[in-house]
């Protein structure tokens, strides 16, 4: 990520004191005025972790590499698959020379195996279209295959130190608590919150860059799902679900991550078995990961359908070459 100067500080037209106003928590009392910036930004030039894709060497390839893999994944578990990816695709061009199938092979056990498919379009486009270099416009960004207007953002802001919204679940539990006054954000993102995000923005790209990764961060380590840090939070005396006594969440149930006995974990035991072969694998060596057929061939079917495995004669199965 970049380094970007602190904002200066909030006056009557600063957007974070504006949409501070304009939000009233649950409680009913409204967080007028608050001067969010520079406090969470302090905190962040003093407890940011030493990440590989924030250091300069990184590069906007290795921004884009993170962002595909921190998606739902947590970054203990990325941390070693990035470095090694960088080392053997240190550019997008040469993960773009590779066959689609060893971009699935190096992805590992990060889960959610489509983005390993979508990273190689995006480099192939990358190739294709910039001459190799990850581009910095924001429209640019969107246009490539398998990037969303989160991942764009991510990319615009963190590699470029450009000024862009940047939503992640971290982000919107940060906001919903600290501005809105609720304990968690609604499922999906809202119109609402990302006007409040837009609102809530440095004017100066430099500023808003920061606040970006900033912000992320608190909710990472501080402002949590669960068990949340508010003694150590930069912002406690000014948040709005705090102020309010911290009311329970009162919204649709929050989505579970159940795993054991999905069709995700046989689609992860599938793949394990053809990540570790040297060539196509028979369907008898793949009916040895789950004994119940139904779920088993509805889960290869599934891979076969998403692009992450071949089907060949005879029975075979491989990664995918093309």
């Amino acid at each position: 990520m970049t380094a970007p100067t602190k904002p200066s500080p909030n006056g009557p037209s600063d957007p974070a004191a504006a949409a501070a106003s304009a939000a009233t928590p649950a409680g009913g009392r409204a967080a007028s005025g608050v001067p969010l910036h520079s406090p969470v930004i302090d905190w962040f030039d003093e407890h940011a972790r030493d990440l590989p894709w924030r250091r300069p060497e990184a590069g906007a390839w290795g921004v884009m590499v993170s962002e595909f893999m921190l998606q739902q994944t947590p970054v203990s578990r990325v941390q070693p698959v990035y470095e090694q990816w960088l080392a053997r695709w240190p550019r997008p061009a040469d993960l773009a020379a590779e066959a689609p199938g060893e971009a699935v092979r190096a992805w590992g056990r990060l889960g959610y195996p489509r983005r390993a498919l979508r990273l190689h379009g995006a480099a192939a486009a990358i190739t294709e279209r910039h001459g190799g270099d990850v581009p910095a416009d924001h429209a640019q960004l969107l246009a490539l295959p398998g990037i969303g207007e989160y991942t764009a953002a991510a990319v615009a802001s963190f590699a470029y130190g450009q000024r862009h919204a940047v939503l992640d679940t971290n982000v919107r539990r940060v906001f919903a608590r600290a501005v809105t006054g609720v304990q968690y954000p609604p499922n999906a993102t809202t119109a609402a919150e990302r006007k409040l995000a837009r609102a809530l923005l440095p004017q100066d790209d430099a500023s808003a860059s920061r606040w970006a990764a900033a912000s992320m961060e608190l909710g990472a380590l501080v402002c949590t799902a669960k068990n949340e840090s508010c003694h150590r939070c930069p912002i406690a005396a000014q948040c709005a679900w705090r102020l309010a006594g911290k009311p329970a969440h009162d919204g649709p149930p929050r989505r579970g991550q159940t795993y054991a006995g999905t069709d995700r974990q046989v689609r992860g035991r599938l793949l394990a078995v053809l990540r570790e072969a040297t060539g196509p694998v028979p369907q008898a060596a793949l009916d040895q990961v789950w004994q119940e057929p139904v779920q088993r061939a509805r889960a290869l079917d599934g891979l076969v359908a998403d692009g992450l495995v071949e089907p060949l004669a005879d029975g075979l199965y491989r990664l995918p070459l093309s």
